[in-house]
This record gives C-alpha cells, sequence and structure tokens, in this order.
C-alpha cells in the first residue's frame, strides 16, 4: 500500500510545484517508486506524453523527479484558460469542452469522479504517491466543489505539508489564517508547515517559530532559505526575466496576455553571458540580438494585442534588420492571417463552446505579413511527441521535441526553406519549421527544441559571432539541479518526521 504525502499552499506560486518535485526525487533517491499525482491544474504550460496526451508540464516535471514516464493519470483534469473566463477543459489528456468557472463548477462531482479513478490507479503501482494541491484550501466560497486540496487528500488519505512564502512577508499570518480557515474535520490532515524561500539568519525566526507553536497545533518543519532555481514555473504570473550585466546576446520575448510554453525558453536562462528579458511594451524592446514571439493559448486575442500595443508596426520594421523567432502560436502570428471560424479558440461569453467549436461569428485577424501564410484553427488538437531531424540550416541535428497546436497553416509561396525532415511530406514539413536568413525569420510548431545544445549553437551563429559554451544539454542540467534540491530538502527539511506514518 503506498504512503501518500501532499503539499497545499497557502497561495499560488508559494513553491508547492516545486517542493513536490523535490521531494520526488529524494524519494527516489532512497530507492522508492514514486509517482506524482495532482487532481487539478489550472496552467497554460501543457505537454504531451508519449501516448499523445496533454497535461500540465508541473507533473511531468515532477515525473522526471521520480524517473518515470509521464502519464495523464498524474493530471487527471487540466484547465487551460482562453480568455474572457473562459477555460478549456482537459479529462485524462484529452479536450472535452470549453467553459465558464461557473459551468465548471456545475462538473465538480463529475471531474472528481475521474481524479480518483486516476488516483486509484497509481496507488497501486507505487510506494510513494507525493500529491500536490492548487492555490489554497482556505478558499472558502470554493471548499465545497474542490477537488484538489483537502477532499482530495482525504479521499487519498493524505498527510498535508502546507506551504508558507516568508518572503512574500506575514508568513506567520498567511499560515494561520490558512488553518483556521479549513474546515473542521480536514484540520486533522494537517501534520505539518514549511516556510518557503528565506533570506538571512535563520536563528532570527526562530522566537517566532515558538510563538507560533503556542497558537497553532501543527509544527513547522523545516525553514528553507531562498534558491535560485531553474525548475519549469507553471505559473505565468511568476515569469521571470534573467538580465545579465555586460551581455553578449540580449534575447526579447513577448509578454502576450496568453503566453503558453514558456518553458521553451528555460534553457537560454542557463546560459552565461545571455539576457532573456520578457516584455510587455514596446517601450522595453530595446536593440535586441532576437526577438520571440512564444506560443499563445489565444492567437486570435494575442495577435489583437500586438496590433493594439504597438508591436506589431515595431516588429514589421525590424524585418530584415533584426531577427524574429516564432514559436506554435507566435509561428502563426507571422503569416498574413489566423482565421478561428469555429471559435475554437475566441469564445465569448457564454462559455458553450465544445472540443469540435460552436457556430457562431466567425473571428480573425490579420497577421504580422511576415510570411506568405494563412492559419484556420480547426480540426482537432495536433499532439505529438518525437525525435526530429533537421535539415538545410540545421542539416545534421536531430532533437526531441512536441507540438501541442490547433491549427492548420498553408504556405503559399516558398522563398524561405524547411528545417525539418522528418515529416511524410515537404508540405507538412514546411508548416512545421521555415528560416527565412534574408528576411531573418524563423518560425516553428515545435517546442522543446531549444533544449538541444547544438540547435542552440546554429541560432546564436546567426546573430553572434561570440563563442558561447554549453557544456552539457538541458536535461542533464534538469537532473543535476534535481539531485541538488533534493540533498538541499535534506538538509533544511526535517524529513523524517515529514514522511513517517
Amino acid at each position: 500500500m503506498s504512503n501518500i504525502l501532499m503539499f497545499q499552499g497557502t497561495g499560488s506560486g508559494v513553491g508547492k510545484s516545486v517542493l513536490a518535485a523535490g521531494f520526488c526525487r529524494l524519494l527516489k533517491n532512497r530507492g522508492f517508486r514514486v509517482l506524482p499525482f495532482k487532481a487539478q491544474n489550472m496552467a497554460l504550460n501543457s505537454g504531451v506524453t508519449a501516448a499523445g496526451l496533454e497535461m500540465g508540464r508541473a507533473q511531468i516535471v515532477q515525473a522526471e523527479a521520480c524517473g518515470v514516464e509521464p502519464d495523464v493519470r498524474m493530471n487527471p483534469i487540466l484547465l487551460k484558460p482562453q480568455g474572457s473566463s473562459v477555460s478549456q477543459l482537459i479529462r485524462l489528456g484529452k479536450v472535452v469542452q470549453t467553459c465558464s468557472a461557473r459551468e465548471y463548477y456545475t462538473l465538480a462531482e463529475e471531474n472528481f469522479w475521474i481524479a480518483k479513478l486516476a488516483f486509484d490507479a497509481l496507488k497501486s503501482e507505487a510506494d510513494w504517491i507525493v500529491m500536490e494541491g492548487a492555490g489554497s484550501p482556505a478558499e472558502i466560497n470554493l471548499q465545497a466543489t474542490d477537488i484538489v486540496n483537502m477532499r482530495m487528500a482525504e479521499y487519498a488519505g493524505a498527510k498535508v505539508i502546507l506551504i508558507g512564502d516568508i518572503d512574500r512577508g506575514g508568513v506567520f499570518a498567511w499560515l494561520k489564517g490558512t488553518y483556521d480557515l479549513i474546515q473542521s474535520q480536514h484540520r486533522p490532515l494537517l501534520q505539518g508547515m514549511l516556510i518557503n524561500k528565506f533570506r538571512g539568519d535563520v536563528s532570527l525566526l526562530q522566537p517566532g517559530i515558538e510563538q507560533f507553536k503556542q497558537i497553532v497545533p501543527v509544527p513547522v518543519l523545516g525553514v528553507i532559505p531562498w534558491r535560485e532555481m531553474q525548475l519549469e514555473d507553471e505559473d505565468s504570473q511568476n515569469l521571470q526575466s534573467r538580465i545579465v550585466s555586460e551581455a553578449k546576446l540580449d534575447l526579447v520575448i513577448i509578454r502576450l496576455p496568453h503566453i503558453s510554453n514558456f518553458s521553451d525558453f528555460d534553457p537560454l536562462k542557463q546560459l552565461d553571458g545571455v539576457s532573456v528579458r520578457f516584455v510587455k511594451s514596446t517601450s522595453e524592446l530595446g536593440s535586441p540580438d532576437l526577438v520571440i514571439l512564444p506560443g499563445s493559448k489565444n492567437t486570435v486575442s494575442d495577435l489583437r494585442f500586438l496590433h493594439q500595443s504597438g508591436f506589431a508596426e515595431v516588429i514589421k520594421k525590424m524585418q530584415g534588420k533584426t531577427w524574429i523567432l516564432g514559436i506554435c502560436g507566435g509561428f502563426q502570428m507571422l503569416g498574413n492571417k489566423v482565421e478561428d471560424p469555429l471559435n475554437m479558440e475566441s469564445s465569448g461569453a457564454s462559455g458553450k463552446s465544445t472540443a469540435s467549436g460552436n457556430t457562431g461569428p466567425a473571428k480573425n485577424e490579420s497577421g504580422l505579413g511576415l510570411l506568405p501564410m494563412t492559419t484556420v484553427l480547426e480540426g482537432d488538437k495536433k499532439l505529438v511527441r518525437r525525435r526530429y531531424q533537421g535539415k538545410n540550416w540545421l542539416a545534421g541535428i536531430d532533437w526531441t521535441g512536441y507540438e501541442i497546436h490547433l491549427g492548420r497553416t498553408e504556405i503559399y509561396s516558398d522563398p524561405q526553406e524547411s528545417f525539418v525532415a522528418e515529416e511524410v511530406t515537404a508540405e507538412n514539413a514546411a508548416a512545421l519549421g521555415v528560416f527565412d536568413r534574408k528576411q531573418k525569420i524563423i518560425g516553428t510548431y515545435i517546442h522543446g527544441w531549444l533544449e538541444s545544445p547544438q540547435v542552440i549553437k546554429k541560432l546564436f551563429a546567426l546573430f553572434s559571432a561570440e563563442t558561447f559554451e554549453i557544456p552539457f544539454s538541458f536535461q542533464e542540467a534538469k537532473e543535476r539541479e534535481m539531485n541538488e534540491l533534493a540533498e538541499f530538502l535534506e538538509v533544511h527539511c526535517e524529513v523524517e518526521k515529514i514522511l513517517q506514518n
């Protein structure tokens, strides 16, 4: 029978995902078979399993920490916000409908049933399950329909550890308030607390911990110092630029309102001498070496943002002077037009569109006009993970990546070259990756390709004569960091008390 450990938080962004990944690796390093689980995730950072199914990136990282293949049972319910208080609902890796928040909560018991089945299946395969909550269990307006925090913990028989972020200030108040607002029948599940992201002398905090013992009957089982982490963050609100003084390269990513799969750029943040900046306005652009249009959960809406904010005009003026890279939704934006005839990403406030779309008015937007192509958002979402082979510009290189997008892209003429060789037809290969040296345009549907050191070297060589040392693969760096995180938690947490039954 599995041991069940669950991390919940006083709010979003307190470190639940990273600490859960750390304990996954800690238990794996102790020789246990470990699996992660999060009943419901709301995130725009998602990935594709080997079976061609979609799940949250945070649970993919946790699966990697466990040394196992990602499995959609680890994240059975995924919500992807796409604007106007509407989200795409994904169950066990497949889109089932688009719904408003109110409609989603009417589906709570149905979703909870799916989550429980997924959990039960995983439990039979592991020595330990490391679970993660969402947001805070103290959201009293949501407790009746909660399927990811205390109700799930109760069903699983989990030992719950509550995480508070001291860097935000008022951590004892956050911990106490959360404890008080947890429903009385669920408080016995709470067995310990962790204070995360502490800066300074821990001994100065000890008097507060001693006083806290008199107020809340749950022990503080660790004070975890602030630590710069390169592990992926599932929440776009926590996106951080990496500014390097006297940088050799300045890379700029447009911070789209519906930015998705921003983990694509984590490898770039690990390189010495490279600044990676997320910018929200044209005044922040400066004179970058590369401008990146990232993925988007609502391409039509984000295209409108580019036009209204002035980004579109500025980017067009850069054509042929500054290299421009579009990935997935950003690639679609480089064309002449994006059409959404079935409102698949442009659902209105009614929230009644389904996976096959509705028949409301078409939602179209002019693209940037940098590539001779049009994208129509229709058909099933493409979900593929595999190895790709490069040709032309990337000849002799292969890499692992994944595709996760709606839409069929048609390229009208071919002044550019394809740099993907694996697709069956030349047309499909061109749609996966195009390269125009004269206009300095690169576009691709493939996520994860920047995890290849060879791809990064080829990319940087386009606009810099500098030599950049990339002595390890991104995956090797991630493995090293996971092991270091596990050792770090062994030092700063009372691990035996956290793990004891």
